[in-house]
């Protein structure tokens, strides 16, 4: 086929996904709450028929072996995910459809600086029991009231008649349940309908995304479809696309939105974008893994080095949020003892290829440019931890270039107590780049010593849309009432880490970040110590043996929840 052809065949295509679209936009605007309520119980339950062959893809795209505890993974970070959000969704709906409000239910607590915070987790008996010691709340904007918050709640489902156009979702390639929960999002809390173009890489994943969607792609309300550049970029500029939302790098937004090579540069330092419709994004960047000084155990330091190692290690190191910038503090006696922990972390982990497209190559570029402090940790070849980085010096790429590999950095600063993690908090404010997701380990009586005012204060202080107190900001992710993106107001031409939220299944308005809490211990030593949790090594540790039978029977307990369901997750859990 000529260059000419491919062009003419991606024009006539581009016209009929945006017919299509168009005519999506009306059928959805016909469907009322509860049909709508109904459409996801049929999407959950696809989800759960689909789930195995979804992961045998997954796992052959990404080159794992199917044996391989890693493959709980893809369970918990496709088929669960996409089923929670649907099911922790359903109920919001109900409550709308019976005339309540849609954070009915739901305890709204002051937070510092004139804010509030609605806590969406736990909230069901299941959420006490399999999330026992996790804890989420998403805070709101400072100056909206409690009375606020609730009569804005809803988005789109407020008024489901009253459709806001159609939306181009240009989808993930590195975590499969992205796309699809990208394209819930835009349904129901934007109101639009959704031409979903997958990444390149998920193509392989198109037959069981189409049927998942079947009960939106049957009125034409979902599209979802594979494409080239070419492909992509005329529906982007169509004017029969109304919005735009996209998952993926800085640099990808840029060249969405300003254009391609020096045209682009100059768009943009004269910001004159080529894209003027509504552009939501979720764009990643360098977050950083904060290890608060106290007084620690052998075991608290094997454990947190492993959560940290997690933090890295999930998905090679291709994920938006993953942990790369670890900041201990340089006055921590036990500051050697945790760094030797978390290089044998990261070497101990299970083998896994670096699959994520050009990863071996961002590994090579970083230990050339840090021949000295690039140290290979063992287990893949591409595993580094790159130590002795200075927060000081403005010439170091590492704090400002998201190296989506397993590679993990290192930088200490002075200090202890409230005074090492205000300085650490202030410092990745300013320092690195992004702002969508920072994770704080610090040990309980740490954290009583600082005391829960100042703490509170110091969390306010985080520009970060996900702030995630022991455990990772990746659950943050896969807590469906909890919003996801980065902290609110980067402009068009410094996007960092991008604009507006996802998932946020309670559809609250006025979001400013999810705050997402964790048990320091797992059980039985949290019981031990006095805290109240009863979770243990979570499934999504890249070391739990029994991650990906974990994985299974959480899909198909999120699917249909029930008592019967509960004791194979606790023993699969249990001997992790």
């Amino acid at each position: 086929m000529t260059t000419t052809s491919i062009e003419t065949d991606n024009a006539k295509r581009a016209e009929q996904i945006v017919q299509r679209a168009k005519a999506g936009e009306q059928a959805w605007g016909a469907v009322g709450v509860a049909q709508r309520r109904e459409m996801l119980e049929r999407f959950s339950a696809l989800v759960e028929a689909k789930a195995t062959e979804w992961v045998e893809i997954a796992t052959r795209i990404k080159g794992l072996d199917p044996d391989s505890s890693i493959v709980g993974e893809e369970w918990t970070s496709g088929p669960y995910a996409c089923i929670q959000y649907a099911q922790q969704l359903i109920p919001t709906l109900r409550r709308m459809e019976e005339g309540k409000g849609a954070t009915d239910g739901f305890t709204i607590v002051p937070q510092p600086g004139d804010r509030v915070a609605v806590e969406v987790l736990p909230h069901t008996v299941w959420d006490h029991l399999l999330q026992s010691g996790f804890s989420a709340q998403v805070w709101i904007k400072p100056g909206v009231t409690e009375a606020q918050v609730r009569s804005r709640a809803g988005l789109g489902m407020k008024k489901p008649a009253q459709t806001n156009g159609t939306c181009l979702v240009l989808g993930a390639g590195n975590i499969f349940s992205i796309a699809p929960l990208d394209a819930l999002y835009v349904l129901y809390a934007d109101n639009r309908s959704v031409a979903l173009k997958l990444n390149p890489i998920t193509d392989d994943l198109l037959p069981i995304l189409e049927a998942i969607f079947a009960p939106f792609i049957e009125i034409g309300a979902v599209q979802v479809f594979s494409s080239d550049i070419e492909l992509g970029s005329l529906l982007t500029q169509h004017d029969g696309i109304d919005a735009v939302h996209m998952t993926g790098s800085e640099a990808t937004h840029d060249v969405i939105v300003w254009g391609p090579g020096d045209q682009g540069a100059a768009n943009k330092a004269a910001d004159t974008p080529q894209l003027t419709k509504p552009m939501t994004s979720e764009l990643g960047g360098v977050s950083p893994a904060i290890v608060v000084p106290g007084e620690w155990s052998s075991r608290d330091i094997e454990f947190q080095a492993n959560h940290v190692a997690t933090q890295r290690l999930h998905n090679a190191g291709s994920n938006c949020v993953a942990a790369q910038m670890v900041i201990i503090s340089s006055d921590w006696a036990q500051k050697d003892q945790f760094l030797k922990a978390l290089r044998r972390a990261m070497a101990k982990a299970p083998k896994r290829p670096s699959w994520y497209p050009g990863s071996a190559d961002r590994v090579a570029a970083v230990r050339e440019e840090n021949p000295e402090n690039a140290v290979p940790v063992g287990g893949t070849p591409e595993r580094t931890l790159l130590s002795g980085l200075d927060l000081s010096d403005d010439s170091e790429t590492a704090f400002e270039t998201e190296f989506f590999a397993p590679v993990l950095g290192v930088s200490e600063l002075p200090g202890l107590g409230a005074d090492f993690l205000a300085t650490a908090i202030d410092t990745s404010n300013e320092r690195l780049r992004g702002t969508l997701g920072a994770n704080i380990v610090i040990h309980p009586k740490t954290e009583e010593q600082i005391g829960e005012k100042t703490m509170s204060d110091l969390i306010a202080s985080m520009r970060y849309g996900t702030v995630a107190i022991n455990c990772w900001t990746g659950v943050g992710y896969l807590t469906a009432t909890a919003t996801w993106g980065a902290f609110p107001g980067h402009a068009l031409n410094d996007i960092q880490s991008g604009h507006g939220v996802v998932h946020n299944a309670v559809l609250l308005a006025d979001v400013e970040r999810t705050v997402i809490r964790g048990p320091f211990r797992p059980y039985p030593r949290s019981v031990l110590a006095g805290e109240m949790s009863l979770t243990p090594k979570p499934p999504w540790f890249v070391n739990n043996k029994t991650a990906a039978s974990t994985g299974e029977k959480l899909v198909r307990f999120a699917a249909q929840p029930g008592w019967g369901r509960l004791p194979a997750v606790f023993a699969s859990a249990l001997r992790g």
